[in-house]
This record gives structure tokens, C-alpha cells and sequence, in this order.
């Protein structure tokens, strides 16, 4: 099989290796800008949906690149805080913070919410840029509760406080997450829609 290439605007390293597990049996192999030589610009993540944000940064990336380009908006969506922080979970606790600062946040704000109200989702949107003009988009979501302090060591963003089940997206192992998570499921609908593409 022919190994294509797709950029993958992320400067996420944790991020990108979610997508290259998942694309690399479609023989695609996932590259970051960085490794294809690429800079690219700073795309401003103005939608109000995850659709419109993804579609925005894998279009810059396709334009800069040349290449197919992947990008995926992700966030949470809590309940008890009428859906947000939603499409504004990077940047919930200011530019430049930590994934403990953004966590602390969020555990911060949820204080006085009973645990039979601290539904959420975790949300994946992934669009697909090629350069011929052609767009795909899907999405994977994950229900879950916001617990009550952050266990386990893995992941990344929000993990640790997110909990499906009896463990946290940070307690479980990659395969884990991939079997249950939005990302997972995003990137799932990806592969399927992929091999429909011809």
C-alpha cells in the first residue's frame, strides 16, 4: 500500500501520536509542520462550534503545506456550567496555563456541585483539508463526570478530573482511551469516512 502523507496541525506531541496510532493502519502516515519543514501561521480559533474551529486550522494547514492536512478541536462540556468551557477549554484559565492551572479551574468552579450533577462530555471535532478543495468532517463524544480531585499520571488537559466509569481518562492506558474516548471515536468516523475516499 502507498503510504501518504497528511500534516496534522497540532504542536500537540501527545496529540499527534493519538492521530498517527489511528491513521497509520489507512497507511497514512501523520506528520507534524515541524517535521515537514513547515511553520505554520497562527490560525484564530474564531467558530463557535468545534466543526468550525477544526475546519479553520486544517484549512491553514492544507494552504501553507500543499499537503492534506488533519485538524481536531476538542473540549469539555460540562453540565452544571451550561456546556462550557466548551470551545474555550484551552484557554479556560488564560493564555499560557498549565494543564493543572486549567483542571484547578474547572475543580474550582464545580465546588458546590453535587455529584449527581457533574455530568459532562468530552467533544472531538476532526476535519480533513485536501488540496483539491474537498473537506470531511466528523465528530466522537465521550459522557463522563467531572470527579472530585485528579487522579493518575497519564494524558493531558483536562484527564485527570474526567471520569468514565471508575477511572479517569489519566489512569488509563493509550489503548484504553482509544477504545472510549472522543478522540478515539472522532478519529474512528475518520478512518471509516477515509476508506469511503477515494
Amino acid at each position: 500500500m502507498e503510504q501518504k502523507t497528511f500534516v496534522i496541525a497540532t504542536g500537540n506531541a501527545k496529540k499527534l501520536a493519538e492521530l498517527a496510532r489511528i491513521l497509520a493502519p489507512l497507511g497514512i502516515k501523520a506528520a507534524s509542520p515541524a517535521q515537514l519543514g513547515f511553520t505554520l501561521p497562527d490560525v484564530a480559533e474564531t467558530g463557535v462550534t468545534f466543526e468550525e474551529n477544526a475546519y479553520l486550522k486544517a484549512a491553514a494547514a492544507c494552504r501553507t503545506t500543499g499537503l492534506p492536512a488533519v485538524a481536531d478541536d476538542s473540549g469539555l462540556c460540562v453540565d452544571a456550567l451550561d456546556g462550557a468551557p466548551g470551545v474555550y477549554s484551552a484557554r479556560y484559565a488564560g493564555p499560557g496555563a498549565t494543564d493543572r492551572q486549567l483542571y484547578e479551574k474547572l475543580l474550582a468552579a464545580m465546588q458546590a456541585v453535587p455529584n449527581d450533577r457533574r455530568t459532562a462530555r468530552f467533544v472531538c471535532a476532526v476535519c480533513c483539508v485536501w488540496p483539491d478543495g474537498r473537506t470531511l468532517t466528523v465528530r466522537g463524544e465521550c459522557e463522563g463526570v467531572i470527579g472530585r480531585a485528579p487522579v493518575g499520571e497519564g494524558g493531558f488537559g483536562y484527564d485527570p478530573v474526567f471520569m468514565v466509569g471508575s477511572q479517569s481518562y489519566a489512569q488509563m492506558s493509550a489503548a484504553e482511551k482509544d477504545a472510549v474516548s472522543h478522540r478515539g471515536k472522532a478519529l474512528r468516523a475518520l478512518q471509516a469516512a477515509l476508506r469511503e475516499t477515494k
